[in-house]
Parts: structure tokens; C-alpha cells; sequence
């Protein structure tokens, strides 16, 4: 199968590993100019996923969105705040080149995140700047590190029917990444995205020096966080007791691994935000996904204390030994979910 994969990034450049090793065809997209030089130079991403050897006889890289043209599926793996310019570049690549026979590709978004300014999905920005319906989501337990070296991994490939999904699960999957379908696409999108406020929480209190008690109930009622707003949204509640939901939330708050939980950590020890952002290599959604989730609380009025505690630490100065305190001391109540 041919395919493309957007972004060269840690996570794109896993996975574009990971099917070219599969036996596909695989070219893979980068802005930079100077890194596609340096990939083809030392056949491996020493910038964001060095030590990793790429084939590249079945994994061409390049610059240029028109050679990405003609490929039957498409990965996209840019940051949330990057993926609507880059759509839209997409579509008029792929509108002058494709022919009326061809059948339509199909589209998997593997960024985790959302927009902040209208609180769409990834998803939903794709279907609506490339016209097509055939559009997926990859979430769930994925740090690109270990997929990248064959660890065991299983995800969940999410499609608004499941046939969609279906489709396009056994061209991803390898006896060490497992891919599990899903029609819940929101839910899964929701799950992936939110997840990464909820590891910020932890790394805050893992950098405060609080132990694996403080750590244990955040992502707990994190949990119940990520299904409050999900039901509101119209997502399963199922969906996040799985590999969308309680997978990716136990690995990103737990691992070292996790840009979101380094943030938390940093911001515990007391950098601040610009301070910690201006020493990364690459994004952690969660710094901007707080924001989108901030703005949507307030307007359904819903009641998410952790995501709001987040927000008021990384974009109001608040004290997180405040916030946390905060948190501890909220009315009693019953636990649910």
C-alpha cells in the first residue's frame, strides 16, 4: 500500500518506521528542508528520534506535498495548532493531482490535542478542510520512543462507522502494535487530548515532591474529569475505561517519557511556563489543550477542577501548592464517575 505520512516529527517518524518495516510504501513529509537532508544523510531522525534507523529502500522523505499525491492513506501527525494550515495546503496538493477513477484515501489523524479557538477535534478540522468523511483517529497508549524500537503497543483506531476503521486497521497492525476499532471517534479524540492536562496535574505534584498517593487520585479523578465532559459532548463513557481513555491517562501521567507530565514537573519545581517551553524540542499539547478546555467549562458550565487548576497555574500565575491545596479542600462530596 502506498502512504503518506505528515510530519517528521517523533511520533510521525515512528510510524512511518513502523510501516515501511510493514512493507508499504511509506514517504514521509517534513518542513524543514535541513532535516530531510540530515534523514537521508544519516538514515535515522537524529533530531527527534535518534538511535533509530529508518529503511529507507520503502520510506522515501521529502519536503514537497505533491509527491505525496496518489498514496491510499494518509497519517498526520503535526501539532494541533499547525494541522488546519496544513490540511488546507494538503487538499490543493491533492486536488490538482488526483484523478476521477482514483478511489478516495482515507485519513488518520494521530495528533492528540484540540483547537483551541473553536474546541474542534482533529477529526473534525480534517473532514472539514480536506471534504472528505473518510477521516480516523489513532489514540491510546503510543509513546513513539518505544514504538519506534518494536515494544509491545496497543492502540485504538477510531472512525465515526466502524467499517471505516476497519478498513484501514490491518495495514497498521504488526505482531508488536496491536490495533483495536472503535465508532466512537469523539470519544477516543476527547480521551487523547485530555489526558495530556490531567499528566501536567501529576507532573505538578510529582515536582512539588508529593508522592504516588497524590499521584494515584489525580489521575482517578482526572478519569472522572475526562467522562464528565466526554458524556456532555455526546461521547461513550465506555470509551474512556479503555485504551483512549484510561490507557493513554495511566501511561502519560506515570511515564518519564511523557512531554506533558515534564511540563507539570518543571512548573512543580518552579519554572515557569515560557521558561520550560523555550528548553523543548517538541510540543505537549497539553499546555494548549488547557486552554480550549478552560474556554468550554465556562461556557456548559461544567465542572472540571483539575483542568481548571492546570490552567491557572500555567496562564494565571497561580501557586501550585495553592491549587493543590485547593483541590484537597473542595466541599465533601460522594465519589462518582
Amino acid at each position: 500500500m502506498e502512504i503518506a505520512v505528515l510530519g517528521a516529527g517523533s511520533w510521525g517518524t515512528a510510524m512511518a518506521r513502523l510501516l515501511a518495516t510493514r512493507g508499504h510504501r511509506v514517504r514521509l513529509w517534513a518542513r524543514d528542508a535541513e532535516l530531510v537532508q540530515a534523514i537521508v544523510a544519516q538514515g535515522q531522525n537524529g533530531k527527534y528520534l535518534p538511535g533509530v534507523s529508518l529503511r529507507l529502500d520503502s520510506l522515501s522523505v521529502t519536503t514537497s506535498l505533491a509527491e505525496l499525491c496518489g498514496a491510499q492513506l494518509y497519517l498526520i501527525a503535526v501539532p494541533s495548532f499547525a494541522l488546519r494550515e496544513l490540511a488546507r495546503r494538503l487538499k490543493r496538493a491533492l486536488d490538482k493531482e488526483r484523478s476521477a477513477e482514483a478511489a478516495p484515501p482515507s485519513f488518520i489523524s494521530l495528533t492528540k490535542g484540540l483547537e483551541y479557538e473553536s474546541f474542534t477535534t482533529m477529526s473534525e478540522i480534517l473532514q472539514a478542510e480536506l471534504g472528505s468523511d473518510k477521516v480516523l483517529a489513532l489514540s491510546g497508549p503510543s509513546f513513539a520512543a518505544e514504538v519506534a524500537r518494536d515494544f509491545p503497543t496497543t492502540v485504538v483506531l477510531a472512525g465515526r462507522e466502524l467499517k471505516q476503521a476497519t478498513e484501514s486497521q490491518k495495514a497498521l497492525m504488526t505482531e508488536r502494535f496491536r490495533v483495536y476499532t472503535s465508532d466512537d471517534l469523539l470519544g477516543a479524540e476527547l480521551g487523547g487530548a485530555l489526558k495530556n492536562v490531567i499528566a501536567i496535574a501529576t507532573g505538578i505534584s510529582d515536582g512539588l515532591g508529593f508522592g504516588d498517593n497524590a499521584r494515584g487520585a489525580l489521575i482517578s479523578r482526572g478519569l472522572a474529569e475526562l467522562v464528565r465532559l466526554g458524556r456532555r459532548r455526546g461521547a461513550h463513557k465506555e470509551t474512556f475505561f479503555g485504551l483512549a481513555g484510561l490507557g493513554d491517562l495511566v501511561a502519560t501521567c506515570t511515564s518519564r517519557r511523557s512531554r506533558n507530565r515534564q511540563v507539570g514537573e518543571q512548573i512543580g519545581r518552579g519554572h515557569t511556563l515560557e521558561e520550560v517551553i523555550s528548553g523543548m524540542t517538541m510540543v505537549a499539547e497539553g499546555v494548549y489543550t488547557v486552554r480550549a478546555l478552560e474556554r468550554l467549562a465556562q461556557a456548559e458550565r461544567l465542572d472540571l477542577p483539575i483542568g481548571h487548576a492546570v490552567y491557572q497555574v500555567l496562564y494565571q500565575r497561580a501557586s501550585p501548592l495553592e491549587k493543590l491545596t485547593e483541590l484537597m479542600n473542595r466541599e465533601p462530596k460522594r465519589e462518582e464517575l
